[in-house]
C-alpha cells in the first residue's frame, strides 16, 4: 500500500489528476436526494476512538512460523501505530509440532517412567521468537492439556473435519498442582527468554469451558482456572490473567456458565489458595453471528451476534466487582468454525469478498455503541481468522490471507489502522439504529454509516454500506459533509481508498484468472498486488469554502470508502 501512495503523492504537482472516485457535486439523485448525508464536524471530539479490533487468533499454533503465517503476521503488525495481539488454541497440546485443520501442537509437557515432568520449549520457542521478531504482543491462551496430564489420554489427536474433534486434550487433569507447574514453568520459562515484554501480555485459561472444548463440570474449571491464575502470578507479579472465554451469552447455558464464574471469581473459596475469589483481570467470552443460504445468497446474521454481546455486557455490568473490569471478546465473528470451508457450508460463501469486510466494520462500530450504552469498558475483540496452509485458495475458509493473498476483510483492518487520533462527531441520514440491528438485523435499508478520527493536520472518515442480504443492489449516492476544518488556506488534499467488488479484491481478480487452483509465479505476485488496499483516485487538491468541504460519493453495497482528508 506504502508504495502506491507515495508515488501518487510525488506525481501529484505533475501529472493530471483523474476524477472517477467522486461525482461531481450535484444533490440530486434520480429519486430527488442523495441516498445518504453524512456529516462530520473536525472540531468536535467525541471521545477516544479505542484500537479494539486489533486482535486475532487461530487454532493452529505451528503455522505462527510458517511462510505464509510469517508474512501475514507481520501484516497484522503493520496495521497501525498499537501493536496487534495474537491468541492461539493448542499452546500446551502433545504432538511432533505438525498442524492441520483445528490443530496444532507443542510437546511442552511429557513424563519420565517415574511420572515426574519433563518440560521442553523448543516449539513453543518458535512461535513467541516469531511474535517476538515481528513485534507482536501475546494474548496467551492457556490450554489444552497435554497427553500426559489428561484423565482421558486416548485417542489424543483428531483428524478434523473427519471424526470426533473433542478427544483426549479437553480433559481435565489428573493431577491439578502438575497443571499449576506446567503454566508456573511456562510463564517463567517466557519471562526469563524476553524479559520485561511479557509483562504486557495478556494471559487466559483455556477456551470455552461452557461446551465439550471442556469435559469437566464447571467447578473442575474454576479449579483449572484457580490454579492457573496463581501459577501465572507468581511467575509474573502483575500479569494480567482473565477468563473464561465462554460461548456467546445469548444462550441461557452460556449466560448462566459466565454468571457463575463471575461468582466464583467475586466470593468462593478459591482452590488453589484457600482464600476468597480468584484474581481476574479482564473478562472474555465469545459472540457469534450466524449466516444462512435463504433463496441461493447468503444472509448475515449479525443480529444474534449482537444480542450475544450486548447480553454479556449485562451480565459484567450486573456485578458491583466487575463492572470496571475491561471486557475482550475473546472471538467475534460471523459464525463459529473457521475451519469449515465455503465449498461443504455454502453459507459461509461471504468469507471471500467484501461482504465480510463490510461486516466487521459494522459490527465493531455497533460493539462500541453497546458498550457505551451498557457503562462497561470494551478493550478488544478477537477476529479469529488467520491463515490455513495446505488448503486451495480461496477455498471460503475464514482466514485473513489465502496462500499468501490478502482477502478483502484484511483490507478493512487496514482502514480501520488509519483511524488515528481522537474520534469525531459524525452522523449519517442512512444509518440503521441500534435497536433495530438487535430486533432484526439489516434487512431493510441498508446501513450507511460512518466513523470519523481527526488529528492536528487532518482527518480520516470511514464511510460503510452494509446489509445482512448478500444480493445485487445499487450504488448508493453519498454526500459528504466536512464542517469546521481548522485550515488557513483554500484547499485541501484528499485520499480516497476502497473496498468492494472490483477495488482491494484478490477474489474478485483471482475469477477473472478463472479460478486456478495452482497459481504461477506470476499469477501469485498479480494476486498479492490485487489483495493491496486500492485508492479510487490519485490523490488530489479540493476547495472548501464557509469552512466546509463537499464531497459526492458513489458506495456500493457491501462497499467501504476510506477518506483521508490532510492540510
Amino acid at each position: 500500500m506504502g508504495s502506491r501512495v507515495t508515488a501518487c503523492l510525488l506525481l501529484l504537482l505533475a501529472c493530471p489528476v483523474p476524477r472517477q472516485g467522486f461525482a461531481a457535486p450535484n444533490p440530486q439523485n434520480g429519486a430527488g436526494e442523495p441516498t445518504a448525508e453524512v456529516r462530520v464536524q473536525a472540531s468536535r471530539t467525541f471521545k477516544f476512538l479505542p484500537r479494539s479490533w486489533n486482535f486475532f487468533g487461530y487454532d493452529e499454533p505451528n503455522y505462527t512460523y510458517a511462510p505464509n503465517g510469517k508474512r501475514l503476521l507481520g501484516e497484522i503488525a503493520g496495521l497501525g501505530p498499537v501493536p496487534g495481539y495474537v491468541r492461539t488454541h493448542n499452546l500446551f497440546t502433545s504432538g511432533d509440532g505438525s498442524g492441520s485443520l483445528k490443530w496444532g501442537s507443542t510437546n511442552v509437557y511429557t513424563e519420565d517412567a517415574a511420572g515426574r515432568p519433563v518440560y521442553d520449549w523448543t516449539i513453543v520457542d518458535r512461535i513467541f521468537d516469531t511474535y517476538h521478531a515481528l513485534g507482536i504482543t501475546p494474548l496467551v491462551e492457556l490450554g489444552f492439556m497435554p497427553q500426559a496430564l489428561s484423565t482421558n489420554p486416548e485417542p489424543y489427536r483428531h483428524n478434523f473435519p473427519n471424526g470426533p474433534i473433542f478427544t483426549g486434550w479437553a480433559y481435565p487433569p489428573k493431577d491439578y498442582n502438575k497443571w499449576g507447574e506446567l503454566v508456573f514453568h511456562f510463564v517463567q520459562h517466557l519471562r526469563e527468554r524476553y524479559g520485561v515484554e511479557t509483562q504486557g501480555w495478556l494471559w487466559e485459561v483455556w477456551n470455552e469451558p461452557d461446551i465439550p472444548y471442556w469435559k469437566g463440570t464447571p467447578e473442575e474449571y474454576f479449579k483449572l482456572y484457580d490454579y492457573a491464575a496463581d501459577a501465572v502470578l507468581r511467575a509474573l507479579p502483575g500479569a494480567d490473567v482473565g477468563g473464561p472465554d465462554s460461548t456467546g451469552p445469548a444462550n441461557d447455558k452460556a449466560a448462566e456458565f459466565l454468571r457463575s464464574f463471575l461468582e466464583h471469581c467475586a466470593h468462593q473459596k478459591n482452590f488453589a489458595t484457600g482464600k476468597t475469589g480468584a484474581p481476574l483481570s479482564f473478562i472474555s467470552f465469545h459472540p457469534k453471528g450466524a449466516p444462512t443460504l435463504v433463496d441461493g445468497h447468503v444472509r448475515m446474521g449479525i443480529s444474534r451476534h449482537l444480542l450475544a454481546v450486548q447480553r454479556g455486557f449485562q451480565i459484567v455490568a450486573s456485578f458491583p466487582e466487575w463492572r470496571g473490569t475491561p471486557i475482550i471478546l475473546g472471538e467475534s465473528d460471523p459464525e463459529g468454525c473457521a475451519a469449515c470451508s465455503a465449498q461443504s457450508h455454502p453459507e459461509n460463501a461471504y468469507r471471500n469478498g467484501p461482504l465480510y469486510a463490510a461486516y466487521t466494520v459494522e459490527v465493531l462500530s455497533r460493539i462500541q455503541e453497546l458498550a457505551f450504552r451498557e457503562h462497561v469498558d470494551f478493550r478488544g475483540a478477537v477476529t479469529w481468522a488467520f491463515e490455513f496452509e495446505d488448503q486451495p485458495p480461496f477455498a471460503g475458509f475464514r482466514e485473513l490471507a489465502t496462500n499468501g493473498i490478502d482477502k478483502p476483510v484484511l483490507n478493512a483492518f487496514r482502514m480501520l489502522g488509519l483511524l488515528d487520533g481522537d474520534r469525531l462527531k459524525a452522523s449519517s441520514t442512512a444509518a440503521v439504529s441500534l435497536d433495530e440491528i438487535l430486533s432484526s438485523g439489516v434487512r431493510g435499508s441498508p446501513d450507511i454509516n460512518v466513523l470519523a478520527s481527526g488529528e492536528d493536520r487532518g482527518l480520516n472518515i470511514l464511510l460503510w454500506n452494509y446489509h445482512d442480504d448478500d444480493v445485487p443492489a445499487p450504488d448508493a449516492a453519498v454526500r459528504l459533509i466536512v464542517s469546521n476544518i481548522a485550515v488557513l488556506g483554500p484547499r485541501v488534499l484528499v485520499e480516497h481508498f476502497r473496498v468492494d467488488g472490483t477495488h482491494s479484491n484478490a477474489y474478485s481478480a483471482w475469477k477473472r484468472m478463472g479460478a486456478p487452483q495452482q497459481l504461477s509465479a506470476e499469477q501469485l505476485q498479480e494476486l498479492q498486488a490485487a489483495g493491496e488496499l486500492e485508492q479510487m483516485e490519485s490523490p488530489r487538491w479540493a476547495p472548501f469554502a464557509n469552512n466546509e468541504l463537499r464531497l459526492d460519493l458513489k458506495l456500493p453495497r457491501q462497499g467501504l470508502s476510506l477518506i483521508r482528508i490532510e492540510w
